[in-house]
């Protein structure tokens, strides 16, 4: 039986099979790593970091600035000591809340003297202004009270009815609305619609002056059987006008 030969061992200085192994790398380490972001980055980083301080400290002018600036118009406002005052700072500031205010109190002042048409157009200004918040109620039932003082009746009727139908309005408001439209269907003989304004008054505010006035309104209309000879007895004679306005009273305070 043979026995295997021993490889033989290559003489020495023969590399010709031996393979060459390429020297591992050592992986840098996370402080080795964030050093080379930074190199990279450190210009956009300081850049974005001076934009946002920029913006902070812009931010923090432009609020100074606008709290200065309202507390110089509510200093001015409440220097508007006249009518003429107030109507200055209504010009000087038009788009401001304040100048909606000044020209619901020269609406207010102009409406309790009997100057209705100049309370008109106050309100209508303060209208324009104060849009929403707790002045734009009072404000719009202003310029319908206006209108009817103005011979307007029809578009005081729209705006009352507007008014009274309007369910993100104050109570007060409403009923108030629904009271002076109970009151002209009243002096128009439109004795359904007082009693239909004074139940929807009731529904409302049930506990407010405006109601209790509602019923006393309904309590003076005529029974089925007494308005016939009613309406015949208050007849107009022929040629005297019919056409009078009835008195709707507005409460000017706040």
């Amino acid at each position: 039986m043979s026995t295997p030969s021993t490889p033989s061992t290559p003489p020495a200085g023969d590399d010709r099979n031996l393979v060459q192994t390429a020297p591992v790398a050592a992986t840098p380490g996370f402080e080795e790593r964030l050093q080379s972001f930074w190199i990279k980055n450190s210009k956009a980083i300081m850049l974005v970091c001076l934009v946002v301080l920029l913006a902070i400290v812009a931010k923090g002018v432009m609020e100074w600035m606008q709290a200065s600036k309202e507390r110089g118009i509510a200093s001015d406002y409440a220097a508007a000591t006249s009518n003429e005052k107030l109507a200055a700072f209504a010009s000087a500031h038009s788009s401001h809340a304040l100048a909606g205010v000044a020209h619901l109190r020269l609406a207010d002042e102009a409406f309790g003297e009997g100057r209705y048409a100049e309370a008109r157009t106050s309100y209508e200004k303060a209208a324009a202004i104060l849009t929403t918040g707790p002045f734009a109620g009072r404000v719009r039932l202003g310029v319908a009270l206006s209108k009817f003082h103005t011979n307007d009746v029809a578009g005081a009727e729209a705006d009352l009815r507007a008014l009274a139908d309007d369910v993100t309005q104050l109570k007060a408001v409403r009923a108030e609305a629904a009271y002076h439209l109970a009151s002209l269907a009243s002096e128009a003989g439109r004795t359904d619609d007082v009693a239909r304004l004074a139940d929807q008054i009731m529904i409302i505010d049930p506990a407010s002056l405006w109601s209790q006035r509602a019923m006393m309104l309904r309590a003076t209309l005529p029974t089925p059987a007494a308005s016939a000879p009613a309406a015949t007895s208050a007849a107009a004679p022929a040629g005297e006008a019919t056409d009078a306005l009835p008195a709707i009273q507005f409460k000017t305070g706040n």
